[in-house]
């Protein structure tokens, strides 16, 4: 197999890149435990001390034979524009203020945006909007997320995806979506802050109520639905929909920059109350 250079770094990594081979920002080890099942991830998730140990476990996850195989292979083969620099192909861990008060939640990572990079929402055109965004918003150093090596920080947001791995057709089945569930379970009792969700489309608000269930945060009745602007009080936590910044919903107008920026507006004043 060639070794490729980072884009920024430069050096020399395999495709997907190996845990410990100096990666911007890889948190793992060639020791990381690995989760070879659900039970496994729920096993090593609840045991994670910190976030920092918790992203290094989920970066190394096989949990799920299925988006294992795609990853890997959308790593190996590389899209054409691609070709020249390595895929990170693992599992992407969340981003961002361990002390935040927001989390925004999307769906999974893309194949050729998180799944390359190594972040959520980097490389590709929904991170284009979701980051720059948070920059208008006061959220985010910078306007841009290019890759892990780029210096954007984040102050009071932290972005999760509640698949950890990019899925065929961006459909994640069921099963592997319960699989991941205990990943973001822990990462949502590592931040202490949460006041606000905001949540990227149906399939996040459906995973923010049941976060909400799983987490012991009272749910209302009847269950509250998904819609742009729509609001559902989980006792302490407020969870916030938005259209997803899927080109699909961006270049068709069906989101546009104002009606994100109300919805951070939003988040905003809530985490502040």
């Amino acid at each position: 197999m060639t070794r490729l250079p980072h884009p920024s770094v430069g050096g020399a990594f395999d495709s997907p890149v190996a845990p410990g081979s100096g990666w911007p920002g890889d948190l793992a080890t060639a020791r990381t435990p690995l989760a070879q099942s659900a039970d496994d991830v729920g096993r090593l998730a609840v045991g994670a001390r910190d976030l920092a140990q918790l992203d290094a476990r989920v970066s190394v996850c096989r949990a799920c034979p299925r988006l294992v195989t795609w990853r890997e292979q959308v790593a190996t083969t590389r899209r054409r524009a691609y070709a020249d620099e390595p895929y990170w192909g693992r599992p992407v861990a969340g981003f961002g203020d361990p002390a935040a008060p927001i989390v925004v939640l999307g769906l999974a990572p893309a194949a050729h945006g998180g799944n390359r990079t190594g972040r959520v929402f980097t490389g590709d055109r929904s991170g284009d909007w979701i980051f720059a965004a948070l920059h208008r918003a006061g959220l985010a150093n910078q306007p841009t997320s290019t890759d892990t090596a780029d210096g954007l920080e984040l102050a009071g947001v932290r972005v999760i995806a509640p698949v950890r791995c990019a899925p065929p057709g961006n459909a994640p089945t069921p099963a592997e979506r319960d699989a991941c569930a205990p990943w973001v379970d822990r990462e949502i009792a590592l931040l202490p802050r949460v006041r606000v969700v905001v949540a990227l489309g149906g399939f996040a608000w459906d995973a923010g109520l049941a976060l909400a269930r799983r987490a012991g945060w009272p749910v209302p009745r009847p269950r509250p639905r998904f819609g742009h602007g729509a609001e559902a009080e989980l006792g302490s936590v407020t969870m916030l929909g938005c259209f997803h910044v899927s080109q699909q919903n961006t270049f068709t107008g069906r989101l546009t920059e104002a009606m994100l920026d109300a919805v951070l507006a939003r988040a905003r004043v809530f985490a502040n109350s």
